[in-house]
């Protein structure tokens, strides 16, 4: 593994019950770095994150992350590795029995030796960046959709990780949080020299933030750039995809048989 380099991932293929996900996905994620990694519903982009993530295991390929063999650890090695990440999931995650003070305090005392007063001002530092410090008290059934991702995104960065993955980090929220996220993504990035992975398919607002992209579809790697570079790309999928054109090498429609076989009627 470079040097240069948090993650590495060689060949990956995964499938679910038979319908091929990833189908030989090859990347490099650079140190100190915030990557993109963009593509339309379904394409596999959550499946690639939980594959680096350790939480599946693909059919064959390798992933590293920080110089180790993500599969190939065992249950203790996987959780020092995952020491090093913090996650936001899409669907938020939060653990619905603790307060919003809690769900961030749970991280820094899973993985620190920090005591509760110094715990304390972190976790208010940590709900201040993201607006919801006077929110701490709450427990998640009481916040909105918007809210709730804010204090995902706050618990990600809790132990300030060396990698940090952004499952949908703009997804559900108003246009003043999705800002006020976008910022904390990359305040978070330049300040600290974590890395970060974006997942997502919201073009506009991931490419404020990141230096390099990278475009997945029918499970492969399709295009790959800097971001300039991808914004002002002529391939077919890339200008599509930036520029949400309707016509282009992506579908709307899943494969299907015609609609009159569908149907069973009769064709002239």
């Amino acid at each position: 593994m470079s040097g240069d380099n948090i993650v590495e991932v060689r060949d990956l293929h995964f499938s679910y019950e038979g319908r091929k996900i990833l189908d030989g996905v090859n990347l490099d994620i650079p140190r100190g770095r915030a990557v993109a990694i963009l593509g339309t519903s379904g394409c596999g982009k959550t499946t690639l994150m939980r594959l680096i993530s350790g939480q599946l295991r693909p059919e064959r390929g390798q992933v590293l992350v920080d110089g180790e063999d993500v599969h190939a650890l065992d249950n203790d090695g996987l959780y020092r590795l995952r020491r090093k990440m913090g996650m936001m999931f899409q669907v938020s995650g939060l653990f619905s029995d603790l307060s919003v003070y809690e769900n961030i305090a749970f991280p820094m005392r899973e993985h620190t030796d920090l005591n509760e007063d110094m715990i304390r001002d972190l976790v208010l530092m940590k709900l201040h960046a993201v607006g919801l410090r006077g929110a701490h008290a709450l427990m998640p059934k009481e916040l909105s959709g918007g809210m709730e991702r804010r204090v995902a995104l706050a618990r990600a960065v809790a132990i300030d990780p060396m990698l940090l993955i952004y499952d949908e980090p703009f997804a559900g929220l108003d246009p003043i949080s999705l800002n006020v996220i976008a910022n904390l993504v990359k305040r978070q990035n330049d300040a600290l020299g974590t890395t970060s992975i974006v997942v997502t398919y919201d073009v506009s607002e991931s490419l404020k933030v990141v230096d390099y992209v990278y475009f997945l579809s029918d499970g492969r790697v399709v295009a790959h750039g800097p971001t300039a570079e991808m914004q002002a790309s002529d391939d077919p999928f890339v200008r599509q995809f930036i520029h949400a054109e309707p016509d282009g090498p992506v579908h709307f429609d899943y494969p299907a048989k015609p609609l009159a076989a569908d149907m069973g009627l009769a064709t002239q």
